[in-house]
């Protein structure tokens, strides 16, 4: 049963909020002022604050403010006959999760009451959860069983039950898409519309009709009346990818959809409601854009309820074997061939790459690799990382001693015989500078290269 207190100098507005709260299970304590509500919070720990912003002596945004030292998990919702964009975003720079204007619906009362509850579960570790999941290698269509990756799981099966807006956070290729669509199978929706639109892929005035579509004849081309995609996703999930690169007046009309659930096709009149879930996606710093005026702050804390914060593979390098391994499997079935695994020699030089690209840049260099491999197991030369700026072979050097053994010096010089070829290739042909890439004397490349029969 979650806690909550109410506090606010009109004793009319405490009594029926309590009343109300009572009747939906919840436990409500009330305070008249901040100073006792402080107090109060001092003693017992409340899930969740709402109050007032008005109040004698310590007023609304004060009190969120020195809630922060008294109570810093405590979810506080605000309630104000005097809201404007202004107290609003004040109020939830201070860590309010959203406010209400006197006069509220009871029903959107206590959906931002669960959905402010909902966030306050997410921001709570929990430990039992994470250690269930240590065994678990894959959770949807993602694979990995790094701390880091089992935090996602345990944060997606927490707000997939939920209705709370989402914003997943990560580099390019991390998996974000999957994610949301994870998201989605473990909610109720599951069974509705899973619709995914690219915001920085399409034209602004394209991307206005295919998020809230038209009327027959509003434009050259529109030849029949067209359903948006929110529309089309009525019930489901509605997943902006790039959300970031979404227009200012985009973002006006986006904002409407969030705080009221409704909007007009292009040239329409009439008012369309929706119930949609909305899951955001951005590589970029979305804070940082809110600073440089580029991205709305009061929709940035509308996407922003409850934040997934993806890790770059090069931070949970213990899933790159059994993603690998996945992918492998995966494309020696697409392209009928026989490749099983990966060499040791090839997984060490994997498990050494930064990827820049993340999951989706192993991804293709698997892909790649299976595509040209003749043997059963994926072997150096046939495996390219692409840095950020060129592509580079890796060196060809992979030793598996047979039961019989090996011929050291033989293959020792085989190894120094291709570590130069490499250098040469590197240096286009010149041998100066080969020799400076190997840090040996000129001299001293040539008797290698006459010695080893290197043209």
């Amino acid at each position: 049963m979650a806690k909550i207190l109410i506090v606010d100098d009109d004793q009319g507005v405490r009594e029926m909020l309590e009343i109300m709260l009572a009747r939906e299970g919840y436990s409500v304590s009330c305070a008249s002022d901040a100073d006792k509500a402080l107090n109060r919070c001092r003693k017992t720990a409340y899930d969740l604050v709402i109050t007032d912003l008005k109040m004698p002596k310590i007023d609304g945004i004060e009190f969120i403010r020195r809630l922060k030292d008294v109570a810093p998990a405590t979810m506080v919702i605000l309630i104000t006959a005097y809201a404007s964009p202004e107290t609003a975003l004040l109020a939830m720079k201070e860590g309010a999760y959203d406010y209400v204007e006197k006069g509220f619906d009871f029903e959107d009362l206590k959906t931002i009451i669960r959905n402010a509850l909902d966030k306050k579960g997410v921001r709570t570790e929990d430990a039992r959860f994470l250690r269930h999941l240590e065994d678990i290698i894959s959770f949807g269509d993602m694979i990995g069983k790094s701390r880091e990756m089992l935090k996602v799981y345990g944060t997606i099966k927490k707000v997939a039950e939920t209705s709370a807006n989402i914003l997943i956070l990560g580099e390019s290729g991390t998996g974000k898409e999957l994610v949301a669509k994870a998201i989605h199978e473990h909610s109720p929706r599951q069974k509705l519309p899973f619709v995914v639109i690219n915001c920085g892929g399409i034209p602004e005035n394209l991307l206005e009709s295919e998020l809230f579509g038209h009327m027959k004849g509003t434009f050259t081309g529109a030849l029949t009346d067209k359903p948006g995609l929110f529309e089309i996703a009525r019930g489901g999930t509605v997943f902006l990818d790039e959300i970031a690169e979404l227009s200012p007046f985009l973002q006006v009309k986006l904002l409407r959809v969030v705080q009221e659930k409704t909007f007009r096709r292009i040239g329409g009149a009439e008012e369309i409601r929706v119930d949609v879930r909305i899951i955001s996606a951005t590589n970029q710093d979305l804070s940082k854009k809110v600073g440089d005026g580029t991205f709305r702050e009061d929709l940035f804390y509308r996407l922003n309820v409850i934040p997934i914060h993806l890790p770059p593979l090069r931070e949970r390098k213990e899933d790159i074997p059994a993603l690998t391994q996945f992918f492998i499997e995966k494309y020696a079935r697409a392209f009928g061939k026989e490749v099983q695994r990966i060499s040791t020699y090839a997984m060490e030089l994997l498990m050494d790459y930064p990827f820049p690209g993340n999951v989706r840049e192993l991804e293709n260099i698997i892909e790649r690799s299976i595509a040209l491999e003749t043997s059963n197991i994926i072997l150096p030369e046939n495996l390219v990382l692409s840095g950020s700026a060129s592509s580079q072979a890796l060196p060809v050097i992979d030793i598996d001693i047979p039961s019989e053994g090996i011929l050291l010096n033989d293959e020792l010089a085989e190894i120094e015989r291709r570590i130069i070829r490499k250098a040469l290739l590197m240096a286009e042909g010149s041998k100066t500078r080969a020799a400076e890439l190997l840090h040996v004397s000129f001299d001293s490349l040539r008797y290698r290269m006459e010695k080893l029969g290197i043209a």
